[in-house]
């Protein structure tokens, strides 16, 4: 008899249709004795036997943990024969337990490191800590219950230092419960605080020192009165809904300016009272007002304008304001008389007195100060005239500067400060470090109104009693409640202020183009963060890299006390990085000051009169500039490994990482001060061009389930160690999920994004392992718990199994990509897609009937083993990396609990051989009939004559041209359509065919390609069998021929 599929349309439907009856009667009756009890025909059944466990969370087995977790690193660490991978840690601060994005950056950082180990690749990743600052020092202050001024520097730098640690041990297990690969033995961890972490960074602040690029001034910087320190614009937020009392006031014109203009001169002739209108935000900078600056290019209004009491006053104003002011209400009290107009170069030149020269005891010993021209000065806001206090305005201080008339020399007396106009000195400054107004004050408000402000907060009651002698002295026009964008200090979330101190800072403008350049051959991910960190590092032109703190990396400048004096170069830091390598970075604070002057600058002094002579600094570092250092470490490693551990690597490093990736709001911290530090410090011109890494990811902030930002006051913190371990009640939201559930979550958001967490997406999680879990234990079962070994040759296998493997094809490859190109939720929703829909809902449900009734080494069954075993493999694989506890649980039971981790055995791609199109052409075509088989199953079920699908029997009746694919397919798989569709017997037939009407039926036609196929659903034909519940029995047999063969052999 030719194949099927070559018999002409007509003869090979109506043969396939005898052939299949025909078949189905032949099986011999099963003879048995009737003294017998009756067989038990489950026990000759291949049912799934499995140690695998429905429910589990192996993450609590510590074998299972040390296994994939410490042991795999140094595992790996040891064995791996691939090229060398970096992942530099971005330090976590040691202060608190872990929150969600803790939690989200590790596992994160986990996926990427372990997709790598799997590639057989040696991994790099020692975890680390920033363990510096105003944090930890508060918490110690405040656990200690004192203020800083009540412990010596030593005592808090103690005290600091043990919490630090303290911090980082219970940090370090709670991120060992998030099941993270590495060693977390001292020597494969760091902190910011280890003595040799602190002395390369030192090295590198010497090599900018060196390069020119530290220097020290007295000027304007954001200073945090809550943190007691300078603050860089990285650790700067702005709040949008701040609100200020703002002010408009008028600063008398001294009329006998010998410098005024003849046209303003002729406008105010004969004026008695005549004002400079000014509007301010910031009313408390006032007493440090040096002078007023106007637009040369703006044209000024002078106009009469009478009070309430009827009493004339003159103002001077932008004419572009005018509108603007007149609709301020109470600013004017009747509609301003326009005088004249004269252009702003016109004011230039004349002064003005000081605007509380009449609370001073001397007012005529105030001298006047200048009316200067600036381009800063727009017709946007204000009035057209800007007051200016350098100590309190960077642009103020600037354009003073450029003019010649301050230097950065710090000075308290306004009286002196009134010379500047001619001499060029000092900045005029009454507020500390506070926040507070100092004493000086009164050089300008005077002794008898100075104790309303001294000591006083600038931004509380300090900023209202100006506001109040304002009005004493008929100065003040209108306070106007102002909302704007404002900074904050982002530890303490409290306002800063622009204050003038003495810091240190790194000059930018000499690295930043370097460093734009580096990030070119720098992937981001997401594609758009480059613009954010790119934007980020063009815009500063400096960096303020000193703090007035405690506790940090020393700036280790020596101040020469007669010159006052600092000195900060190659030769000082030299020898007192030699000092410090002997004795330990804490010997800066502890040592003699006499220890750390250079040879050169004893000038034959003994100790003691050294000490004298010379001051140690007391600044410490940014905790960014600390953190920023972080690839420095790695130049050991790079020396010792070589060129050889580079092989294979499309980007060859010698220094830096990788890979780099933290939370979004590192654009303006971590990979700034990472990029700054390594170009500022490069030994080589060329090296000035690479960035410290490769690849930079990014990651958004995690919300609650409603989109929330989380915080206490809300209440809607969820805490990872709480997802992790539960909280001991009774409700979905208070179950303990495991770390594997949580790394799920991780895995499934788009983590470019900000995202939710909460319940309903965490139930949504373990759903998803649940299902991942089952098809695992269900092929374990059928495997029976080992490796198939008798397996078929891929020619060997059926349409299903080879279409199953092409999906495993597709998994694998779109899994592969998906970590290679950090898109997580690809790999698990290639992997639940394939889990749920391309096994459990079909290769599954086709094959149980095989699998448990089948001889145990019948081609069918062997065929569908080979392929589960392959399928097994497969996805333990692409799991790993997300899920590893689970993929270590699967491993050890198919290869027994002293097996190697599953990550020992490199992932390797699957062969192309399993790419077979033509097979998932023809499974597609099967499966709209599958679809159509399974409605018309449900249209029976609900009438009430079918309750399992095995009770019916399907008919096909098939019209259509010889040539047709689909009927090449049917013909082809015809012993198998049966299992395909989920009931006893399929009959293929053309409408030639006359049958018999069976008692009932359900009939539908679709069409495939032209082909017009005539679906129905009729009864069984045969009886049920009672061993594999198949209607396959033939009338007076007891079990249906398979079973039978089965049972005898």
């Amino acid at each position: 008899m030719p194949p099927w599929s070559l018999l002409s349309a007509g003869p090979r439907l109506s043969f396939a249709a005898r052939c299949s009856r025909r078949w189905l009667s032949c099986s011999p009756p099963w003879s048995t004795s009737a003294q017998q009890p009756p067989p038990r025909w489950g026990d000759t059944l291949l049912l799934p036997k499995t140690n695998f466990p429905l429910y589990n969370d192996p993450s609590t087995d510590p074998k299972v943990r040390e296994k994939t977790t410490e042991a795999l690193y140094r595992w790996q660490w040891d064995n791996a024969k691939g090229p060398l991978f970096v992942f530099v840690d971005g330090p976590p601060y040691a202060n608190g337990d872990l929150h969600m994005g803790h939690a989200l950056n590790k596992i994160l950082k986990d996926i990427i490191n372990r997709y790598h180990v799997s590639q057989g690749h040696r991994v790099y990743y020692h975890p680390g800590w920033d363990c510096h600052g105003l944090p930890i020092e508060n918490k110690v202050l405040k656990q200690l219950g004192v203020e800083v001024n009540e412990l010596t520097p030593s005592q808090v730098r103690a005290e600091a230092e043990k919490y630090a640690h303290k911090e980082v041990a219970s940090q370090m297990a709670q991120f060992r419960e998030l099941g993270v690969m590495a060693d977390w033995s001292p020597e494969t961890t760091y902190r910011t605080l280890d003595s040799d972490y602190e002395l390369r960074q030192l090295e590198i602040f010497k090599a900018m020192v060196e390069k020119g690029l530290i220097y020290r001034q007295h000027r304007p910087v954001h200073y945090s009165p809550s943190s007691r320190s300078a603050l860089a614009e990285a650790e700067l937020v702005y709040n949008e809904a701040h609100v200020s009392h703002s002010v408009y006031v008028s600063f008398q014109l001294d009329s006998s300016s010998e410098a005024m203009s003849e046209p303003l001169r002729s406008l105010v002739a004969g004026k008695e009272n005549v004002g400079m209108l000014v509007w301010t935000t910031t009313p408390w900078t006032l007493t440090a007002n040096m002078a007023i600056a106007v637009n040369p290019e703006m044209r000024y209004r002078v106009a009469s304008v009478k009070d309430e009491n009827g009493r004339e006053s003159v103002l001077v104003y932008a004419v572009d304001r005018d509108e603007a002011l007149q609709q301020v209400p109470g600013l004017f009290a009747s509609p301003p008389v326009v005088l004249g107009e004269i252009e702003g170069s016109d004011l230039v030149g004349s002064s003005y007195r000081p605007i509380f020269a009449p609370l001073h005891q001397s007012p005529s010993a105030l001298p006047s100060l200048p009316i200067i021209a600036s381009s800063h000065v727009t017709s946007d806001s204000g009035t057209g005239l800007v007051h200016c206090a350098p100590a309190h305005g960077a642009e103020d201080y600037a354009v003073m500067q450029a003019l010649g008339l301050i230097s950065s020399s710090p000075t308290r007396s306004l009286t002196d400060a009134a010379r500047t106009a001619s001499d060029g000195s000092e900045i005029v400054c009454h507020v500390n470090g506070l926040g507070q107004f100092t004493e000086d004050v009164a050089d300008v408000v005077g002794k008898d109104s100075a104790p309303e402000l001294v000591a006083k907060d600038v931004l509380g009651d300090g900023g209202r009693a100006i506001v109040g002698l304002l009005t004493q002295i008929g100065a003040l026009r209108k306070v106007q409640r102002f909302k704007h964008r404002y900074p904050y200090d982002w530890k303490t979330d409290k306002p800063v202020i622009t204050l003038a101190t003495s810091q240190w800072f790194a000059n930018l403008d000499n690295i930043k183009d370097d460093a734009i350049a580096a990030l070119q051959d720098v992937q981001f991910v997401p594609a758009i963060s480059r613009n954010r960190l790119e934007s980020f590092v063009r815009s500063r032109s400096e960096w303020c890299i000193s703090r007035q703190r405690v506790w940090g990396v020393p700036i280790p400048a020596l101040y020469h006390v007669p010159t006052n004096t600092a000195v900060l170069d190659s030769e000082s830091l030299g020898h007192i990085l030699s000092v410090l390598r002997e004795h330990g970075p804490r010997y800066w604070w502890d040592g003699p000051v006499s220890a750390f002057v250079p040879p050169s600058r004893r000038d034959g002094l003994s100790d003691a009169e050294l000490s004298e002579v010379w001051q140690k600094g007391t600044d410490t570092m940014d905790v960014w500039f600390d953190s920023g250092t972080a690839w420095s470490q790695l130049d050991d490693l790079y020396a010792s490994l070589g060129a050889a551990s580079q092989e294979g690597k499309e980007v060859k490093r010698t220094f830096g990482s990788d890979v780099c990736l933290e939370g979004t709001d590192q654009h303006r911290g971590w990979f700034q001060s990472l990029l700054l530090t390594a170009c500022g410090s490069a030994p080589t011109d060329a090296r000035r061009r690479v960035a410290p890494y490769s690849t930079l990811i990014t990651h958004g902030m995690v919300l609650d389930e409603t989109g929330k930002k989380m915080s206490k006051s809300l209440g809607n913190i969820i805490s990872p160690m709480t997802i992790i371990r539960g909280n001991g009640g009774k409700g979905k939201e208070d179950q303990a999920y495991g770390p594997d559930v949580l790394r799920l979550w991780v895995a499934t958001v788009e983590f470019g994004k900000d995202m939710t967490i909460g319940p309903t997406v965490l139930q949504q999680c373990v759903e998803t392992m649940r299902k991942i879990r089952n098809s695992s234990r269900f092929i374990l079962g059928s495997l029976g718990d080992k490796p198939f070994e008798n397996k078929v040759e891929h020619k060997e296998l059926g349409l299903a199994d080879r279409y199953v493997l092409h999906r495993l094809h597709r998994l694998d490859k779109m899994a592969r990509a998906g970590y290679e190109t950090f898109n997580y939720p690809q790999v698990i929703n290639e992997l639940s897609y394939f889990a749920n829909i391309t096994l459990s809902s079909f290769y599954f449900d086709i094959n149980k009937d095989c699998l448990y009734a089948d001889r145990v080494d019948g081609i069918e069954r062997r065929r569908v083993l080979t392929v589960l075993d392959e399928v097994l493999t497969t996805m333990t694989r692409v799991l790993a990396p997300v899920l590893p506890h689970l993929a270590e649980e699967i491993h050890a039971t198919l290869y027994g609990p002293q097996s190697p981790s599953v990550f020992a055995t490199p992932w390797t791609p699957l062969p192309e051989d399993y790419v077979d199109a033509q097979a998932e052409e023809d499974m597609d075509k099967l499966f709209i009939i599958r679809s159509k088989v399974n409605s018309l199953l449900e249209n029976a079920r609900k009438d009430g004559v079918v309750k399992s699908s095995l009770s019916a029997d399907v008919a096909m009746n098939i019209s259509s041209a010889s040539t047709s694919d689909v009927i090449d397919a049917l013909g082809r798989e015809e012993h198998n359509l049966k299992s395909l569709f989920g009931v006893s017997g399929v009959s293929l037939s053309d409408r030639s065919v006359d049958e018999t009407a069976p008692s009932w039926q359900y009939k539908d036609t679709l069409e495939i390609d032209g082909t017009e196929i005539e679906v129905s659903v009729r009864p069984a034909a045969l009886e049920k069998c009672p061993r594999c519940w198949t209607y396959t029995r033939p009338v007076g047999d007891e079990l249906c021929k398979r079973c039978t063969d089965v049972v005898h052999a």
